[in-house]
């Protein structure tokens, strides 16, 4: 019986430990799974049938806890408001907002390229002055010429945090990755130097934030255990987006309980989890910006998602791991090792998988999210 215990114990200390990089995080096996390839129960009959794809694949965004922060109000034909959704926001880990301001650039990205895709020109305008404004972003919906893209990636993009590969990233690919940077990425590979004080300073910034109480419970509180949590909510962590499978995975869906996730013993195995899991992969990926204005998040959050679309069509994983920018010491100790200030906005883990994951994560339905003309 102990043995049973202690093994589940340690499992769900992995899922913990899975949960690391809020930012970023369904196969048709899985009971908590949902299909990305249709608009599930949307029905909003102010949008036409393009539009509502234009969104649904917008919202495949990546997220802190996938917490899916983004509203949308359609303020006229062809004009859309992004907000910042107050209820999702992060206090404990994001109190500035930042990494809200990432996500919803990620989520104008995907409006932006699906847009193109299905005949559409997208102008947008940031237009928050503060990170606590609720319109973030003016959009204008054109008819045009139909620009390409492979909207499919938009599906299959998603956070991969195991079976990363050690083999070094090509310089090709890395040219592919960095195509739409703009100079604001760099890769460090496992054996440099670079990569080692990352690697440290992320596992250092992980362990501080697992014993710091109101990032776990703020952690637990988007817990989504059981199937029945996670079709009331679709959002949040998943024990399948934590890659908890098997026996320990029916466990936690029919008998888990999050608040078990705040013990001092599930902290320690998760964050010694995390310091196994951060020496895996073919090494880091730093993500910076010129500044640190709504505008400059709202852009660099556009490059990630960009950057994140390539990755999964060359088989590349990625898994943030924002802990490091999330406590206090992690950006000193970041930036210090390059000798000069630094606006680091994403950490990244990165590898080549073998074969890689379906996605998981969940994603609320059109009519959660999307308010039509006149609302306030």
């Amino acid at each position: 019986m102990n043995n049973r215990r202690n093994f589940m114990k340690g499992a769900m200390a992995a899922g913990l430990a899975f949960t690391a990089g809020p930012l970023l995080t369904a196969c048709a096996s899985n009971p908590q799974a949902f299909r990305r390839e249709t608009l599930p129960d949307n029905c909003l009959p102010f949008l036409d049938g393009p539009e509502q794809e234009i969104l649904h694949l917008a919202s495949l965004a990546p997220s802190g806890h996938n917490s899916q922060p983004w509203r949308v109000r359609v303020a006229g034909p062809g004009r859309w408001i992004v907000e910042a959704d107050p209820a999702r926001r992060l206090p404990a880990v994001d109190p500035e907002n930042r990494e809200l301001l990432l996500s919803l650039g990620a989520f104008v990205e995907n409006f932006s390229l699906a847009a193109g895709a299905l005949g559409f020109r997208v102008e947008a305008e940031t237009i928050a002055e503060g990170r606590g404004d609720r319109d973030i972003v003016r959009i204008s919906l054109i008819p045009d010429r139909r620009q390409p893209f492979p909207v499919e990636l938009m599906r299959l993009r998603r956070t991969v945090k195991t079976g990363q590969a050690s083999r070094e990233i090509s310089s090709r690919d890395i040219k592919a990755l960095f195509q739409h940077m703009d100079g604001l990425a760099h890769y460090f590979s496992c054996g440099s130097q670079h990569a080692s004080c990352i690697r440290d300073a992320t596992v250092e910034a992980f362990r501080a934030q697992s014993f710091r109480d109101d990032a776990q419970e703020e952690l637990v509180r988007w817990l989504r255990l059981s199937n029945r949590s996670v079709k009331e909510h679709r959002d949040g962590l998943t024990v399948a987006g934590m890659e908890i499978s098997g026996m320990t995975g029916w466990y936690l869906r029919n008998f888990g309980k999050p608040e078990v996730f705040l013990k001092k013993s599930f902290r320690e195995q998760g964050a010694d989890l995390a310091a196994k899991t951060a020496a895996e992969g073919a090494g880091w990926i730093i993500i910076t910006s010129r500044g640190d204005s709504v505008s400059d998040l709202m852009e660099t959050g556009r490059r990630f998602e960009r950057m994140a679309l390539e990755a999964r069509a060359l088989g590349i994983g990625i898994h943030p791991m924002t802990q490091v920018l999330e406590e206090a010491t992690g950006q000193d100790a970041i930036a210090a090792s390059h000798g000069r200030p630094m606006h680091l906005q994403f950490v990244l883990r990165v590898g080549y998988v073998e074969k890689y994951p379906k996605p998981v994560s969940p994603r609320r339905s059109l009519p959660s999210f999307v308010r039509g003309p006149g609302a306030v």
